[in-house]
């Protein structure tokens, strides 16, 4: 089913089209970015998995030991899953929760505030979007046909 809006409610209603053969690729497209950038951003604790031991446990995480590969595993095959749109809502889940923490450090730990957390914010309201949407046709779960 379509997000799109009527044809007879746009201002130009012969955007209609466009705008309906463009929905999932756009969705898919912002899957894809979203995960790849989470790939990104977990590489390197994934490949120093207790790199972040210090730093978890200064966010009450204990035992570091145990929390810093977890969030490497999060970050980068949470990341790699929502790419690929395999397991999307399971992925999105716990990236979100990852994100959470994030929003908190930034805006209480850090003292940041709203601008120190915006970027966070962001991230969670995307990965909430996959947590309610899944990964669309152009997925790993349509491809298999089973998802959350």
């Amino acid at each position: 089913m379509s997000n799109v809006t009527p044809r007879n409610s746009l201002f130009l209603p012969m955007l209609g089209g466009l705008y309906s053969r463009l929905d999932a690729s756009a969705e898919t497209l912002l899957r894809g970015i979203c995960g790849l950038l989470l790939v990104t951003h977990g590489l390197p604790k994934i490949m120093n998995p207790f790199g972040t031991i210090g730093m978890v446990e200064s966010l009450g995480f204990y035992p570091g030991a145990l929390w810093s590969p977890l969030l490497a595993a999060t970050e980068f095959f949470g990341g790699l899953f929502l790419a690929l749109g395999l397991l999307t809502r399971p992925a999105a889940l716990a990236t979100t929760i990852v994100l959470l923490v994030t929003v908190w450090f930034n805006w209480v730990v850090q003292g940041g505030g709203y601008s120190g957390s915006e970027t966070s914010i962001l991230w969670v309201a995307i990965t909430l979007f996959f947590i309610i949407r899944g990964g669309n046709k152009y997925s790993v779960d349509a491809w298999i046909g089973r998802s959350f």
